[in-house]
């Protein structure tokens, strides 16, 4: 009794002929005609004290700049540089250069997020939610901007305000002695 098996297969056959074959791969994958394109990041999505992919603390302007990670740069004062990042990091990270070493790595995007999760957009509330006795909210000297600060040894994470709706406008990693004297005293020069 091969009779099932027969018209089983005949049924398969019938069936390939009306409904075309596909091979999963890249253009299986792809977004359908009309959606809308979705972005692809390959960099981790945590920013940490000691900075993030390439862009650690500490390292030096000429080695990331030799090595492609840099897209431009402005001089500031004092031997500070501000730059870009480049690859899945463009538009993401802006830094900050002193003596042609990394000191603050900020971002005003999301993400990426702090280890603990927190991000731009977030409340000074939310902040103070995760980051519990951890963190403070500060002010600068001035008594007119406001942040919250989160130390983790000689580093910090600031989380700065918006400047047209409360929150976290804006969030920066580095050494205390560079990000958060700028906050509180401003720019040296």
């Amino acid at each position: 009794m091969k009779r099932p098996s027969i018209l089983f297969t005949a049924a398969l056959l019938t069936l390939g002929t009306l409904v075309p074959a596909t091979v999963a791969g890249p253009a299986a994958a792809a977004a359908p005609v009309g959606a809308p394109p979705t972005a692809v990041h390959h960099h981790p999505q945590v920013l940490g004290v000691g900075g993030a992919g390439a862009y650690r603390i500490g390292a030096s302007l000429a080695a990331l700049t030799a090595a492609g990670h840099i897209d431009w740069t402005a001089p500031a004062c004092g031997g500070v540089v501000h730059a870009g990042a480049t690859g899945s990091w463009a538009g993401v990270l802006l830094l900050a250069f002193r003596d042609g070493r990394l000191v603050e790595v900020g971002t005003a995007t999301v993400p990426p997020y702090s280890p603990a999760g927190a991000s731009v957009g977030m409340s000074f509330a939310e902040l103070e939610d995760i980051y519990g006795l951890r963190g403070s909210l500060i002010r600068n000297d001035a008594g007119d901007a406001e942040a919250y600060l989160v130390r983790v040894g000689s580093r910090v994470e600031l989380f700065t305000g918006h400047p047209i709706r409360p929150g976290v406008g804006y969030f920066q990693v580095g050494p205390a002695s560079f990000v958060e004297r700028n906050f509180r005293q401003g720019a040296a020069c």
